[in-house]
């Protein structure tokens, strides 16, 4: 059996697109104070983020088996303002009610099945505190029209890996967060044919 790696994890993705969401972030979260991160991934988003808004308390999330790699790049990025990462996998966990000004979570919505989208969203309804925002990046279709043919493609490719993937729907995005008392609020158009999304929550 291998040993467990020691490296801190790098996606080159997370590290082209962290300028241009931090950008919008900056705007986005004048009035917040803490953010749960759901799907940190390698944590790299958690690392700058965290560092460019050191006024923020980011707690950082993901299923189990990342969660080393997190911790390696929290403690190396050493940034005081970041807890240690928690577990959470959609479909099982939970998150304290009424907890978080923000929820955040990036290139995750497309990977999930439609059933977790649909439990993620749940959880952001729960742990928002009233005002609170979702702010979700990736790509996404717009009533049944992928934004570019490298889109379409981009799609085919995810659900030739796993049927339950795929590029979600913008409406019923919105449907399912209305349903948890959210309304989108702010779109903005990113590079790479993404979206940045901001949903506020009213209910």
């Amino acid at each position: 059996m291998a040993a467990p790696s020691s490296e801190v994890p790098f996606a080159p993705a997370a590290s082209r697109n962290t300028q241009p969401i931090l950008d919008v972030l900056r705007d986005e979260l004048i009035e917040t104070k803490s953010v749960l991160e759901i799907g940190s991934g390698t944590g790299q988003h958690a690392v700058a983020f965290a560092a460019a808004l050191p006024e923020l308390r980011w707690q950082p999330s993901d299923v189990a088996e990342n969660l080393p790699g997190i911790e390696r790049q929290r403690r190396t990025a050493d940034v005081p303002n970041i807890l240690p990462a928690i577990e959470l996998d959609v479909l099982d966990g939970d998150a304290t009610a009424s907890a978080y000004d923000c929820v955040y979570t990036a290139n995750t919505l497309h990977i999930m099945s439609w059933e977790a989208v649909q439990s993620m969203c749940d959880i952001v309804g729960r742990a928002l505190t009233h005002g609170g925002l979702f702010v979700a990046y990736g790509p996404f279709r717009r009533s049944g029209v992928f934004s570019t043919p490298s889109n379409a493609a981009f799609d085919e490719s995810l659900r030739r890996q796993h049927p339950d993937m795929g590029i979600r729907e913008l409406d019923d995005v919105d449907a399912l967060l209305g349903c948890v008392g959210l309304s989108r609020r702010h779109s903005y158009a990113m590079p790479a044919n993404n979206l940045l999304l901001a949903w506020e929550k009213h209910g």
